[in-house]
């Protein structure tokens, strides 16, 4: 083989990219750059390529099979002053930029979002979602985002892009006014919205923003559990069945729980015991809201007997006839003893 046919033998004359990494860009790996002309570029599907002659972006190909000419690349041809039929190798650098749809892309507030509630106050927000994004014009997105890097991912963005989000979803929250409680019920709403509002920023990158999707905001700790309290409240109704409510719950918790009974420490003895003690002054309370009785029952008339000589009552009675004191027994008018049961009168 001479000379001339090894440095022919360098000259690429195949363009393509099998694009199984999930990368969003990908640079053709050309020998000292040198490009064939005549050279066959494959364009798949979901594929751009992009020209590029001195850091200048020149042609774009979409999908097809393309046999590299003068009459193809009439940027090339105009920036290198090549002349018609040019067939010369040419010195480029070939970008290939996925146009496939990148999805189950994660967003989600690294510090909380504090926010005004007419009802809570301010309070602080956490949210999180997912998002899908693909890319839109080729050529924008190579010239914006990818620089001169070998190949580009959605992880190198994906920081980027986080915040973006971030901050387009906390202004649209905070602008829409919506109460706390009722946030859950404006996921929807709120992700179309947002959608809108990030697009045209996206598009000056060369991206389109796909899908936008609100999985979840969410209070701190505190305050879900005053949302907790107040929800348990409504459904008693007042404070009053409210405290009631709270105490029947403690005692089933105690009764659900034997490690705090006997063999609990004194702490929790002592807890337990001013827990009954005010689930007893509750149940008072409680029977001392019944209705009480129309009418107290009257008072029984007290009966006037003449008193009887019995059970201890010693004497005579209306007829002048003594009894004994012991058992009663009618006595005799001059008897000294009881023909009964003997006890001396």
């Amino acid at each position: 083989m001479g000379l001339f046919s090894f440095i022919k033998g360098q000259f690429i004359e195949v363009i393509e990219w099998l694009d199984d990494s999930g990368s969003m860009v990908y640079r053709f790996p050309a020998y000292d750059n040198a490009i064939k002309m005549g050279a066959k570029l494959i364009v798949r599907e979901s594929q751009a390529a992009i020209f590029v002659n001195e850091g200048q972006i020149a042609d774009v190909f979409g999908p097809g099979t393309y046999t590299l000419s003068t009459q193809n690349m009439p940027l090339m041809t105009a920036l290198e002053s090549w002349p018609h039929a040019f067939h010369s190798p040419f010195k480029a650098d070939v970008f290939f930029v996925s146009t496939a749809n990148f999805t189950n892309l994660k967003w989600g507030t690294t510090n909380p979002v504090i926010m005004r509630d007419a009802e809570f106050g301010a309070v602080r927000l956490r949210g999180f979602g997912s998002y899908s994004i693909k890319v839109g014009d080729p050529a924008v997105f190579l010239w914006e985002l990818f620089g001169t890097r070998s190949d580009f991912s959605t992880e190198q963005i994906s920081g980027f892009l986080k915040s973006i989000i971030v901050t387009a979803v906390s202004d649209l929250i905070s602008e829409s006014r919506i109460p706390v409680m009722d946030l859950a019920a404006s996921y929807e709403e709120l992700s179309a919205t947002a959608a809108q509002r990030l697009q045209p920023r996206l598009a000056g990158m060369g991206l389109s923003l796909t899908m936008l999707n609100i999985e979840n905001l969410s209070l701190p700790e505190e305050v879900e559990r005053m949302i907790d309290r107040k929800s348990s409240m409504n459904i008693a109704g007042n404070l009053d069945q409210y405290m009631k409510y709270q105490t029947a719950e403690a005692i089933r918790e105690a009764a659900n729980n034997p490690e705090s009974g006997a063999a609990g420490t004194g702490a929790e003895l002592g807890a337990g015991m001013a827990m009954g003690q005010m689930m007893g002054q509750m149940m008072s309370q409680m029977m001392n809201q019944q209705p009480q009785q129309q009418a107290q029952p009257p008072v029984q008339q007290q009966q006037t007997q003449q008193p009887m000589n019995a059970g201890g009552a010693q004497g005579q009675s209306d007829t002048g006839k003594k009894f004994c004191s012991e058992c009663g027994e009618r006595l005799g008018e001059n008897a000294k003893f009881c023909s009964n049961c003997g006890t001396k009168v």
